[in-house]
């Protein structure tokens, strides 16, 4: 027996299981690809280990590239594309840039992941 979610989505078996009900609350196509996005930026083990630094404090570029022992235009590079994706946020204070985790729900939540990855409990 055919079920019919909506207009586009037919599922050939009823396995009575909670397939239905989740279909009627599956994100939107963008949705998934927004998360699929995220989910490549956190990725790259570079752009991690920043995201996992700066997840719990505010740094200077040179003490990044230190932290992640990389040169500071390696690093920046990867901070120019957290920053554009919107997951980090910078700050000027004479010379140096600090950067530290935006203040977004999508921030938020990649700072779960990685809590909850590397089994970290945020004290800040």
């Amino acid at each position: 027996m055919t079920r019919t979610m909506s207009a586009e989505i037919h599922l050939p078996h009823n396995h009575n299981t909670n397939t239905e009900k989740m279909l009627k609350t599956k994100p939107s196509d963008d949705t998934f690809s927004i998360a699929s996005d995220t989910f490549g930026l956190i990725s790259d083990p570079t752009r991690l280990k920043i995201l996992w630094l700066l997840s719990h404090t505010e740094e200077c570029v040179m003490n990044i590239a230190a932290a992640v022992k990389m040169s500071s235009p390696a690093v920046s590079h990867h901070l120019r594309i957290l920053k554009g994706s919107g997951l980090i946020k910078g700050r000027k204070a004479g010379k140096e840039a600090y950067y530290t985790l935006s203040d977004t729900e999508e921030a938020a939540l990649v700072h779960k992941i990685v809590d909850s990855v590397f089994d970290i409990n945020c004290k800040a």
